[in-house]
Order: structure tokens, then sequence, then C-alpha cells
């Protein structure tokens, strides 16, 4: 059986975020999905985060597809998307984001340690380090109802 579409929404339109409010909302979720180069391929992976600053900060796996954006050889930064959003599956009403930016590995201990505190893994095995993507493009936008026009009087 295909699902059809809900109508319950009624007309929608998008409405641009700013930086500000794009990371804000980022923020309020915990989920989102990093996308990044494997084999010369992109690759996109689900993962748990925290926002610190402006920073994304996530948690990676000794051996995992994300442990080489924290080898030392990727010193400047890897280039990175992470993607986040909140979409009613009814209405269609919501929002995304998506940063563009680097990737680095959080190399001080203190700040390893408080982020494995606040991020636990959600699946084993443990997580072994934590990679800082700072923020160079931030976009964003929100799926708004529509107003209903007004009846127009002949």
């Amino acid at each position: 059986m295909i699902a059809q579409p809900s109508r319950s929404a009624g007309r929608r339109h998008m409405r641009e975020l700013d930086r500000a409010e794009s990371l804000r909302l980022l923020a309020t979720v915990s989920l989102g999905r990093i996308v990044f180069t494997r084999h010369a391929l992109p690759a996109v992976r689900p993962v748990n985060h925290l926002v610190d600053g402006e920073d994304i900060i996530i948690r990676i796996h000794e051996g995992g597809a994300l442990a080489s954006l924290a080898e030392p050889a990727e010193a400047p930064g890897v280039v990175v998307a992470y993607e986040a959003d909140v979409i009613d599956p009814d209405t269609h009403l919501g929002w995304s984001v998506v940063v563009t930016g680097y990737a680095y590995p959080v190399a001080d201990a203190d700040d390893a340690d408080r982020y494995a505190g606040l991020l636990p893994p959600w699946v084993g095995p443990a997580t072994t380090g934590a990679l800082r993507i700072r923020p160079d493009l931030v976009t964003g936008f929100r799926l708004e109802a529509q107003a209903p026009r007004p009846a127009q009087s002949v």
C-alpha cells in the first residue's frame, strides 16, 4: 500500500533562518547526520551530538567510519556537513539546519572528559574520542503554516 500525502497542514511556506536561530534549534535535538568523505565517496552517518557555543561535538568509535576524521594527518581539519531536523510527518511542518565546516579531533583532555560525560554513546562499543565541527556556513529553514487568505468580497 502506498502512503498518501497528508493534507492536514494546508498551505505552507518556507522561512529562512539566521545563523543564531539555526544553531539554537540544532541545540534542542540530540540526533543528526554527519556527511563526510570515505574512500573518495560521500558517506552519511547518524550520530548524537551536543552544541558547545557554536561548535557541534560528536563522539567517535576507534576503528569506526568516522575515526579517520580524527587522524593527525588531517591537521587542518576535514570538511564535513552536519544536518539535523524536526519535521512532523503528518503536517510536514518543522525545521531543518545544515552546518558546513571543518571537523577537528578534540585534543584537550579536560574537554574530551567533559564531552564523554555529556554525550554518552547510543550503541556499543564505547566511544574513544570526540570531534569538534567548527561551522563556517550555517543554513536553516522553517516550514510554517501559511495563514489562509481572506475571502474576497465582490
